[in-house]
């Protein structure tokens, strides 16, 4: 009870300094003379957001677009740019402090759409139509404008930066890049605190990350001829059987549990029983007992729907089989509201004036550091409502200059203050 009680008085505590630190970083001339870079170069921003859009970037295959970004890194002056061996594009804005820990900035180079798709920009008035324009191309780009207006603004700080183009954050890549910037990467052990930039508002934050488990499940069984072989078992009927269970299967909705059959494959022709057909199938909490007891339920589901197939018709030339594969496995974690960095972020957004209704769950790179007990918070940059329709081909970006401009300048006071800005 007394730790209970403690809590609230530590809250408050954490956002009293959160307030000032904030307060501090606003009042100063070097952060309204690097809000002022931003604003007056506020064209320049748009039209390189637009150019990296318009390099491909699908799931696996980031490389030009990492390629591109490691040059900008470099015209923007930051030091020791590379690209790692994931992929990942890095570089430092050095700090004045003797710490040798990093806070990292990052916003991730990949989009969820495959090879081909045409990222060909639209431009209407002031919206943006493209695939990743919103997600989260014009975060990196956001980077470059923080970089810039820093240097002009002269804006020296305490902890070292490291500012990373991440891959692999989309869908199968299983958070691959930010996997290896914490475990295996130069900088694994000295990281302090993580931001992730994505496409959202920023009069809010993410501080929980859903967890998710994919598994892609193969029926396979003797196949046969659809006629002449009529009366064997069938991997379809199975699949069928298993997508059937789990869609009647009851998930809590606090904490929220949701699952998806994504993709459907297999069979070789319509008059022939398939030797083989497949699902993927993710699941999402941010609970992770709750997701492993889903997990738990999957796999009891689909092999009940094996043996149902082989109960039902004959298997005299051989049984349906059933193989479960992790395609992705991406941890749950979050940041817990007595943290300073929450607080800095929250402070951030109440000091700019937007109406702070709460933090919110996602999933993104931050999944990460959360798991890992990294303080870590995933800040947006536009105005609110100013970007819709993410993961679609119709996405769209509204580049309205001044709710942009307040969007990114909020931000930068919550990134400037958890580095220490002198």
């Amino acid at each position: 009870m007394a730790v209970g009680l403690a809590l609230p008085a530590f809250a408050e505590d954490a956002a009293t300094q959160a307030t000032a630190q904030i307060q501090k970083v606003r009042d100063s001339a070097a952060y309204k003379a690097a809000v002022e870079h931003i604003d007056k170069n506020y064209e320049p921003y748009v039209a390189e957001g637009i150019k990296l859009v318009e390099i491909p970037a699908p799931p696996f295959k980031e490389e030009a677009r990492g390629k591109a970004y490691a040059e900008l890194f470099k015209g923007a002056g930051l030091a020791e740019v590379e690209i790692d061996e994931e992929g990942n594009v890095l570089g430092l804005r050095r700090g004045t402090g003797a710490d040798d820990r990093v806070v990292v900035v990052s916003a991730h180079l990949d989009t969820v759409f495959p090879e081909g798709t045409d990222v060909t920009v639209r431009r209407d008035g002031t919206r943006l139509n493209a695939p990743g324009v919103s997600d989260d191309t014009f975060s990196l780009a956001a980077l470059l404008s923080y970089i810039r207006a820093m240097d002009a603004a002269g804006i020296r700080h305490k902890d070292t930066i490291l500012f990373v183009g991440t891959v692999g954050e989309e869908g199968l890549g299983d958070l691959r890049g930010v996997r290896h910037l914490f475990t295996e990467g130069k900088y694994k052990d000295r990281i302090k605190s993580f931001f992730s930039m994505e496409g959202g508002s920023a009069d809010t934050f993410t501080n929980q990350g859903v967890g998710s488990k994919r598994y892609r499940i193969a029926f396979k069984g003797p196949g046969g001829h659809s006629f002449g072989a009529f009366g064997l078992v069938n991997p379809s009927y199975a699949l069928a059987e298993a997508i059937s269970l789990l869609a009647r299967t009851e998930v809590p909705t606090d904490p929220k549990v949701t699952y998806n059959v994504g993709v459907l494959k297999g069979g070789t022709s319509v008059n022939s029983i398939p030797l083989e057909v497949s699902m993927e199938v993710d699941m999402r909490s941010g609970d992770a007992a709750e997701l492993t007891k889903m997990e738990k339920r999957l796999l009891d589901i689909i092999q009940q729907a094996a043996d149902t197939e082989n109960f039902a018709r004959s298997t005299k030339e051989g049984k349906i089989t059933v193989e479960a594969t992790v395609i992705g496995d991406r941890p749950a974690g979050t940041i817990a509201e007595t943290e300073p960095l929450f607080q800095l972020a929250k402070a951030s957004i109440m000091a700019a004036g937007y109406e702070f209704k709460g933090p919110r769950e996602g999933s993104n790179d931050s999944n990460i550091p959360w798991s890992l007990g990294i303080p870590a918070v995933t800040l947006g940059k536009n105005g609110p409502d100013k970007n819709g329709r993410s993961h679609s081909l119709d996405e769209w970006l509204d580049i309205e200059k001044e709710p942009m401009v307040k969007g990114m300048a909020t931000s930068l006071a919550t990134i400037l203050a958890a580095a220490g800005m002198e």
